[in-house]
């Protein structure tokens, strides 16, 4: 864990993520891509290994001295996480595989219990597909209908259109905090208080914002968050989704089995109470715990912190790539998070990629699981280089000086 405050010595946090002293490519390695999956620091590395070699046991069942050792360091895990987005109560915070569970989740229990025939379900234009698959999935079970907010060209939400659509007919909306692809921060406590006045639930896909900015659930006052621990320095098959107490005892479990029963008969099951309902069988408790030290490691580096060194990150590479010949930048909306996506004229965004892998420089090229978006746009995919608090401005000019390169060459 580190000791110094970031704005000391930035190095001191780079430090910490031993992945990031290896080659790629026999190059000292450039990673861009922390909005696919981010680096781990080493404080949640040696969690993983000292679960496995000291309290390997399962949770909540045993009596003896390893198992209420492991159920006790798994709890903490759900306290750290309650008070990381300050969730009202345990019962609030529920774990799943990732931000993609969270949603199925809700969309699926939440529309069995709630959507009927002609109702209809509300996300937006720029939705990772995790947030537009499940949403089909139960419109076309329930009979429901699902319609989109539309978006203008730098990648912002149509506000006045949002209000058109949320008629008496949308019994949830859908929405992204931050946008994997353009960078995009949505307005969503002004999504939220409008949803509220007309009685309508709001779901926020937190996947690329809890990373980047300090996340209140009861001041945005949303119905459902959820996100992944992969995004935010901790390991991968864990998440959270935090529900409303009052939402989630209304809604049926989603997966069957143990755990999440009270009794069983032949006849009748009785289901446990809250957060319990909704994690059936052995969780990802080794996840659950790391998931906890990667909480505490990025409260010791700070919010503002992170958010101060991203954003001067974030316009130092927008900057050096508007002076490239032929750059376009895809996404320039004016509240933006450390995402970068652009294409070279000419030149296909894989190509592209490819040639800053051979100088040692992962970047995301591709449609980012945000099909449609790319669509509206009229391209087949973007390079993104997407950023963390252990990047700096050596690597952007790494990467553009490579980007120049590769316009050199394929150009």
């Amino acid at each position: 864990m580190i000791k110094v405050p970031i704005a000391v010595d930035m190095e001191k946090v780079r430090a910490d993520f031993p992945l990031l002293n290896r080659e790629m490519n026999g190059k000292p390695i450039v990673f861009l891509d922390s909005a696919a999956s981010s680096q781990k620091p080493q404080a949640v590395i040696d969690q993983l290994d000292a679960y496995y070699k000291q309290q390997n046991a399962n949770v909540h069942r045993g009596v003896y001295q390893l198992s209420q050792e492991a159920t006790t360091a798994f709890e903490k895990g759900r306290e750290l996480a309650k008070s990381f987005i300050n969730a009202g109560s345990l019962k609030e915070v529920i774990f799943v595989r990732g931000t993609t569970e969270g949603i199925n989740l809700v969309a699926s229990s939440f529309g069995r219990k709630f959507l009927q025939a002609g109702d209809e379900v509300l996300i937006s234009a720029m939705e990772h597909h995790s947030n537009i698959v499940p949403w089909q999935m139960i419109c076309e079970e329930r009979g429901a209908k699902l319609k989109v907010i539309p978006i203008n060209e730098a990648g912002e939400l149509l506000m006045d259109e949002f209000d058109q659509l949320l008629t008496e007919k949308v019994k949830i909306v859908a929405v992204t905090h931050v946008s994997n692809t353009l960078g995009t921060i949505n307005p969503v406590k002004e999504i939220i208080d409008k949803a509220h006045q007309k009685g309508v639930p709001v779901l926020i896909d937190g996947a690329q914002a809890i990373p980047h900015m300090k996340v209140d659930v009861q001041e945005l006052d949303a119905d459902f968050y959820t996100f992944s621990g992969h995004k935010m320095f901790g390991p991968t098959g864990i998440g959270v989704l935090y529900g409303k107490e009052e939402w989630l005892e209304q809604m049926p479990p989603y997966h069957g089995g143990g755990e999440m029963i009270e009794t069983v008969t032949f006849e009748k099951t009785t289901y446990n109470e809250l957060p319990h309902k909704f994690e059936a069988g052995t969780p990802d408790i080794s996840g659950v715990i790391a998931l906890g030290t990667a909480i505490q490691y990025m409260q010791t580096i700070g919010h503002e912190a992170i958010q101060e060194h991203e954003h001067e990150l974030l316009q130092y590479a927008t900057e050096q790539l508007k002076q490239i010949e032929g750059i376009r930048i895809i996404g320039t909306a004016e509240q933006k998070a450390s995402v970068v996506s652009f294409l070279a004229e000419g030149i296909h965004p894989y190509d592209l990629g490819t040639i800053l892998d051979k100088l040692g420089i992962a970047v995301r090229t591709g449609h980012h699981c945000t099909q449609p978006l790319m669509d509206w746009y009229g391209i087949p995919g973007t390079v993104r280089a997407s950023l963390a608090f252990y990047n700096n401005k050596e690597d952007i000019d790494k990467l553009i000086e490579g980007v120049k390169r590769a316009i050199k060459m394929l150009g």
